[in-house]
Formats: C-alpha cells, sequence, structure tokens
C-alpha cells in the first residue's frame, strides 16, 4: 500500500521519471563510446570501499519489491476467496467455466473491498505520518503494519496460532504484541485455508444431492452407459441460476470477514 501510494503520487512520478530518462541516455552514450559533456562515468572505487552495503541493500530491496504481491496475498482475504470460488466452479462441474482470469478478478476486487478500510487506517498511521517528517522510518512500519495485523489477529484461530507458537519454541505470549509476525502469518495462512475448505464443503453438498439422485434415476432406468454427470450438470446449473449461487456466494465471504 506505502510503495503503490508513493508512486502514486505527481509530484514523485517527474523526479522517477528524469533520473529514468537521464539512465537510458547514459546507457546509451556508453555502448556508443560517447560520453555526453559534463558527466563523468567513473566509478568512485573510495566510496564503494567505503560503503561495502550499498549493492546489498539494493539487493535487499529489490527482493523486497519483488516478494511484495505474494506478501500482500498472504496477508489478506485472498486466499479465503479465491479457494470458495474455486470450490464453487468445481461443484458445478465446469472446471474452466468462469474462466480463471475471471475467478481470479473477482477475488483480487473482493480482497481490494474487503482490505480497503484496513489499508486506509495502515496509509495513515505509518506512511501519511512519515511523509509529514513526524516518525522515523522504522516507526512508520511498525505502526502501519498494525491495522494488518489486527486483521489477522481477527481472523486466526487460536489453535493454529498456538502450534506455530510452539513451533517456534516462543514463551508463553501474554498478549497478541507478544507474538511476532512472522509467526502470525502462517497460521493466518493456516487459518484461512481451514474456513474457506469449510465453507467450501458447504458449498457442495447441495450439488452431491443432485448427483445422487440422478445417478439412481439413470440406474433405476437401466441405462448403464450414460453418465450421471452429463444429466445432472443441467440441474446444477439451474439450481445455481434459481438461487443466484454468485451472489450468495459473495455476501457470505464478505461477510464471513465482518
Amino acid at each position: 500500500m506505502t510503495f503503490l501510494a508513493l508512486m502514486c503520487q505527481p509530484r514523485r512520478r517527474a523526479p522517477l521519471a528524469f533520473a529514468l530518462g537521464l539512465l537510458l541516455v547514459s546507457a546509451g552514450c556508453v555502448s556508443s563510446g560517447v560520453a555526453p559533456s559534463g558527466l563523468d562515468l567513473r566509478v568512485d572505487q573510495a566510496s564503494l570501499r567505503a560503503d561495502p552495503n550499498m549493492a546489498l541493500q539494493a539487493l535487499i530491496v529489490l527482493t523486497v519489491l519483488s516478494l511484495a504481491p505474494a506478501i500482500l496475498l498472504m496477508t489478506t482475504s485472498f486466499i479465503r476467496i479465491v479457494v470458495v470460488l474455486s470450490f464453487a466452479r468445481s461443484a458445478l462441474g465446469l472446471p474452466q467455466t468462469p474462466p480463471n482470469q475471471v475467478l481470479l478478478g473477482l477475488a483480487l476486487f473482493l480482497t481490494g473491498f474487503i482490505m480497503w478500510p484496513v489499508w486506509q487506517q495502515a496509509n495513515a498511521a505509518g506512511f501519511d505520518a512519515y511523509q509529514r517528517g513526524e516518525l522515523p522510518l522504522e516507526t512508520a512500519i511498525e505502526r502501519g503494519s498494525e491495522p494488518i495485523r489486527a486483521f489477522m489477529f481477527r481472523q486466526t484461530r487460536e489453535s493454529e496460532l498456538a502450534l506455530f507458537v510452539r513451533l517456534a519454541d516462543l514463551p508463553q505470549p501474554n498478549d497478541e504484541t507478544d507474538i511476532p509476525t512472522h509467526v502470525l502469518i502462517p497460521a493466518f495462512v493456516l487459518s484461512e485455508l481451514k474456513t474457506a475448505f469449510q465453507m467450501g464443503f458447504m458449498i457442495l453438498v447441495p450439488f452431491l444431492v443432485i448427483d445422487l439422485v440422478v445417478a439412481s434415476l439413470v440406474m433405476s432406468l437401466g441405462m448403464m452407459m450414460l453418465p450421471p454427470t452429463t444429466l445432472s450438470l443441467p440441474f446444477k446449473v439451474l439450481l445455481f441460476v434459481l438461487a443466484d449461487g454468485w451472489t450468495l456466494v459473495v455476501q457470505s465471504l464478505v461477510e464471513s470477514f465482518r
């Protein structure tokens, strides 16, 4: 959230575009063997020796940026939403309808809808205060992560949290502040998967009943060579449409986070 807000500010884009253009021009001049007047392309070896951690810091920043999408998805409501939507599609017996792009797009927009208040709190508590110069970077990151941690604590079961506290060999925590984030995240992911599978089971049961009824009718009529799923598919789609299934699934998902 902080990185996106930083890139979307108009006054930040101009220096970034200028720096990128200057970098491209310099690279073209180096490849052609011509250096523009007044531009010194020599590397100061003394400065590199004075600060040997500069390259390591740049590598760490690039690694964090490359892992940022995965970190955002694993600490939000995306896991539960995409798994439940996949269960709904499998229950209908349509493995490619809706396509994966549609399900992922719907899951991303629902994630933004659910997480928007949390991201706003994190932005106000961390990035805005750091931008105004009221907080140092470390304190801003800590305060900005508090709303996200509070969201994950609300959705995490105590059994999963106790499991990872025990696996990490941590002392018995007195409150939520004693649980580090690297312990909270896997407990949250495991809890979200368990909740998603429970919701998926409730979606599968009505369609399983339709499959059993159709299979019994096919067997009683002696049509042994006709797959029961071929006959049950239209009835399952009809039931899903009449019950306004997608609306019910989305409504249940959104309300499950409140």
